[in-house]
């Protein structure tokens, strides 16, 4: 079984595809028999992807600061839910138990967890695959201003290898399984 790491929003009023993506992705986490692991929140794309795992006969894992427990409304269905101090450890946590990470739409969090896997790929402290998912070309200018890193020479062409975007959750697995 692999643990699969999401980052994803945890707003309500978001566009339905945004959501459906979520619901999509947990589905499919639990059909390859693998787990969720993720932050804990029970609202958002966040829950969305939890209730999905669970639904479909999969296990998620919950990581949680505790000051953010009862902002979030943390998810109390998960298998197993590790409430932290701080955010360091929450990511440390989600971090240590990932065997891939896997990006969806959301906000400065989200964005924030993905520059941090992304760094730590580019220094060589993990290969483990980071996939962003890209629905209605949510990340397209994400995609542009990486481009713009390149070009005004504040990245190298092969950091951005270091990110797979795909426009579908179904192509996620495609990626994940070549690890």
């Amino acid at each position: 079984m692999k643990s699969i790491c999401v980052y994803c929003g945890s707003s309500e009023d978001i566009d339905p595809a945004y959501r459906q993506a979520a619901k999509d992705l947990g589905k499919l986490i639990a059909e390859h028999g693998d787990q969720l692991v993720y932050g804990g929140g029970s609202v958002g794309l966040m829950g969305d992807c939890a209730r999905a795992v669970h639904e479909h006969g999969g296990r998620v894992v919950g990581v949680i600061p505790e000051s953010l427990s009862t902002v979030e409304i943390a998810y109390h269905n998960a298998d197993e839910l590790i409430v932290t101090d701080t955010m360091r450890e929450r990511k440390q946590i989600m971090d240590d138990r990932a065997d891939a990470f896997v990006v969806l739409p959301g906000g400065f969090g989200t964005l924030e967890e993905l520059a941090e896997i992304l760094v730590l790929k580019i220094l060589g402290y993990t290969d483990r695959p980071l996939i962003v998912v890209n629905p209605d070309g949510f990340y397209d200018p994400l995609i542009e201003l990486f481009n713009h890193f390149v070009d005004k020479q504040f990245a190298k062409p092969k950091h951005l290898l270091l990110v797979s975007f795909v426009d579908a959750v179904e192509d996620v697995y495609g990626l994940i399984g070549s690890t």
